[in-house]
């Protein structure tokens, strides 16, 4: 466990990712700081001081640029991060909430409803801008082929977009609550599971190569978080009001593996490690948890241990 203090309790915001390069980047307040799981050394990269505060951080691919949504500075924009520089681009005009990478494109999502595509080797602050949400954008992710990107509002639609258009390709309408969590399949081409808010509940996955929709789960809680590990074809998801516990799912079946508890209030942020095989959980008790689920390579075993890794406990600050 890492003890956050200061970790927002917002559902809209994605304050967690965990580098290439087994480094955990977490926002805190108007800070960005960085946990080392090699050394479990902790470091403070930035502070936007009082006026300000960190809505989302991204790592790209390579591990050596970190991505940093704010909520004003300036203009409520993000700074690109190549250590030990910084590069400030603007555009939106509101909060940037949730961010994904594709190689050198960076794609920012913001409260005024806009995606903004940056190019971060050009000089311009972005190279074209997506409108089709109605409210915040809350999710987006790229697919792993890079062609597609996925993104979640909170008018509840889910939108794909891709790699030449500034108009959505596919339209989902069918949740009934903010779209956050998104996660693409490693393992199929074009299989993508959505999950909605708290009045939802429900887990959708989808066929973007043929545009099909292809089941739904009732989980019976807010989902805020999806992810799709490589090493072996399992969910996880989050979930908040009213059951703040972590699920692993079996696909395509989506019978329980595990129910994780230890949060004591809704569970916001999740990212998985570079290997696969950990992932870490954030939540509104200002705790980071860490868990040990898959195993170290895509296998059909399915009698790995899941539980708590043994990190230890240590705070973050």
């Amino acid at each position: 466990v890492l003890d956050a203090p200061g970790l927002e309790d917002d559902f809209y915001l994605n304050l967690v990712d965990w580098s290439p390069n087994n480094v955990l980047a977490v926002g805190l307040e108007s800070c960005v700081y960085l946990w080392n799981a090699c050394g479990n050394k902790v470091t403070k990269l930035c502070d936007l001081g009082i006026r300000d505060s960190i809505c989302s951080v991204g790592w790209a691919q390579c591990g050596t640029h970190l991505a940093v949504g704010t909520n004003n500075w300036p203009s409520s924009d993000m700074g690109c991060i190549q250590l030990p520089h910084c590069r400030t681009m603007e555009g939106h005009r509101s909060r940037v909430g949730v961010l994904a990478w594709s190689s050198s494109l960076l794609s920012s999502g913001s409260h005024d409803k806009s995606i903004l595509q940056r190019d971060i080797r050009a000089r311009d602050d972005f190279a074209s801008k997506l409108v089709g949400h109605k409210n915040e954008v809350c999710g987006l992710k790229w697919s792993y082929d890079d062609r597609e990107l996925a993104s979640g509002g909170n008018e509840n639609r889910l939108l794909v977009w891709n790699q030449h258009s500034t108009q959505p390709v596919l339209k989902h309408c069918e949740h009934t609550a903010a779209v956050k969590a998104i996660a693409w399949s490693p393992h199929r081409h074009g299989l993508l599971a959505s999950g909605g808010g708290a009045t939802d509940r429900c887990i959708r996955f989808w066929d973007t190569t043929t545009n099909t929709h292809l089941s739904c789960l009732d989980t019976g809680s807010q989902i805020s978080n999806l992810v799709w590990p490589k090493n072996v074809n399992e969910l996880v998801s989050t979930h908040g009001s009213s059951q703040d516990h972590i699920i692993v799912w079996r696909y395509p079946t989506m019978s329980k593996l595990a129910t994780l508890t230890g949060h004591t209030t809704r569970v916001l942020y999740l990212a998985i490690s570079p290997d696969g095989q950990k992932i870490v959980t954030g939540s509104g008790d200002e705790t980071l948890c860490f868990w040990r689920l898959f195993p170290a390579s895509k296998s059909q075993n399915t009698d790995s241990k899941i539980g708590a890794s043994s990190f230890g406990r240590t705070t973050i600050r």
